[in-house]
């Protein structure tokens, strides 16, 4: 899940300086899990922006705002409230933010912070657990992923920092470190600590990304 917080209401307020009729945008996905651009937030948006002087012109909760043909297909339903805006504020993810400006050929604003990849402990509790790096080492180390879980991103084990099993740079987080050892330890794989794993080829990450799944023929699967 993108996890991700509001934007203030005073920075949207400040993006939205000469636009006076503004359509609504949310997504029923990650934002309305996290509680920023869901049904609900929405209608609150809805208020505080008319309070403030704004005219909106409707509102639309896309069921997943960075699929552009679910969001191509979903606007045809509010296609004059969107014509008759001067702006779109997009209260989703930033992926989210471009999918709908980029489709709807209208400015987009975006009204919320994206934060990190995250697990769900509960419901607005979240934990990043993945970088998205593209070069995943999990296997390596028995699920628990260094580049996330170490403050540095040590791939050869821990810094000489650590104190009680707590990480120097933040004491209220586990060393990502002292829980790989206990994982392993725990399973009898002390032995896989001793493996030099290279420095990861930062070369690769070139941006933007982009990924197609391979082709698959009656032989299998084909790149």
């Amino acid at each position: 899940m993108i996890i991700q917080k509001q934007k203030a209401f005073e920075d949207i307020l400040k993006s939205l300086e000469g636009e006076q009729k503004v359509f609504l945008a949310g997504c029923a996905d990650c934002a309305a899990a996290c509680k920023t651009g869901g049904e609900e937030e929405l209608v609150e948006m809805k208020a505080r922006l008319e309070a403030a002087g704004k005219s909106i012109t409707g509102t639309a909760v896309f069921d997943t705002a960075c699929q552009l043909g679910a969001v191509r297909q979903k606007a045809r339903e509010y296609e004059q409230a969107i014509k008759e805006a001067d702006s779109i504020l997009v209260m989703a993810c930033g992926t989210g933010a471009q999918t709908i400006g980029e489709t709807l050929e209208k400015k987009a604003h975006i009204g919320v912070d994206s934060l990190f990849v995250g697990q769900v402990n509960r419901l607005g509790k979240y934990t990043e657990r993945c970088s998205t790096c593209g070069q995943c080492v999990l296997e390596a180390f028995e699920g628990i992923c260094p580049v996330t879980r170490c403050a540095k991103g040590l791939l050869n084990g821990p810094c000489g920092g650590s104190k009680g099993g707590k990480c120097e740079i933040d004491p209220e987080k586990d060393c990502g470190w002292v829980l790989i050892y206990k994982k392993m330890e725990a399973l009898g794989k002390l032995d896989k600590m001793r493996a030099y794993q290279p420095a990861k080829d930062q070369g690769s990450r070139h941006t933007p990304r982009q990924f197609t799944w391979p082709k698959k023929t009656p032989e299998g699967i084909k790149k």
